[in-house]
């Protein structure tokens, strides 16, 4: 049987074209923008996803205890460190927990043509969009024909090791845009979100754990190699999770 060439040009033309995939994730720029969180089937656009970071140099991963209450080896570590309770051993289950983030389905006005993409944000954006959703002077402000944009301030305030976010919604009422058919093709481009991130097995995160874990006793003084993930704690949070959305 002889080779399908066909099948090899696809295979190569996929493989080139990977560098120019467009990122289904939207990472806010410093300054002001306006977005819309764009409506999802299940009625809840706000979702929730656990991760963990800070596992040697590997980017941050779907917890499979918080996420889907299976069996998860850094959520035992970290548990037997808190048994520990030693100083060092306290800060280290810190760094290691699991970390809630959450993602949204947004259109970015004035970047219309690049349609629906996922913003992910942390506790206090999701506390104020809770508050909009729930203030009856809004009502649903993802109503694809009668929601409430929303203009975010992003950035880091004088003093802030971490970038901050503001979200104002605007004071008149807009569809979600124009045409209909517009509308039906903004909602189609939302991706699935259980499909989102890749999940990893238990033996996958074990193997990630024990090559962070012999790192860690190679290190000529642990405390100090622990401190490098404590004392920087929110900056290489914020760094893996970066690394993961792009």
């Amino acid at each position: 049987m002889s080779i399908n060439l066909q099948k090899m040009k696809e295979k190569l033309a996929a493989l080139n074209s990977k560098g120019d995939k467009k990122s289904a994730f939207w990472r806010p720029q410093d300054g002001e923008q306006t977005i819309r969180i764009v409506p999802t089937a299940d009625g809840d656009p706000f979702k929730e996803f656990f991760f963990h970071y800070n596992l040697g140099n590997n980017p941050g991963f779907l917890c499979p205890k918080r996420n889907f209450g299976d069996d998860c080896p850094v959520c035992n570590f970290v548990r037997t460190l808190y048994n520990e309770g030693d100083e060092e051993s306290v800060k280290m289950a810190k760094s290691l927990n699991a970390r809630q983030r959450f993602f949204s389905p947004v259109l970015v006005r004035g970047e219309e043509e690049e349609g629906t993409r996922v913003w992910g944000y942390g506790k206090m954006a999701y506390q104020e969009l809770l508050n909009l959703v729930l203030n009856p002077d809004y009502g649903d402000i993802t109503d694809t024909d009668d929601g409430t944009d929303l203009v975010m301030k992003y950035g880091k305030p004088p003093g802030a090791s971490f970038p901050q976010t503001s979200l104002t919604p605007r004071r008149r009422s807009s569809a979600l845009a124009e045409e209909k058919a517009k509308i039906r093709e903004f909602l189609d481009q939302i991706p699935d979100f259980g499909k989102l991130f890749e999940s990893k097995t238990g033996p996958e995160i074990q193997a990630m754990l024990d090559e962070f874990l012999l790192g860690e006793e190679d290190a000529e003084d642990i405390s100090t190699e622990t401190k490098k993930y404590t004392n920087t704690e929110t900056d290489a949070v914020d760094k893996a999770f970066a690394e993961l959305m792009a």
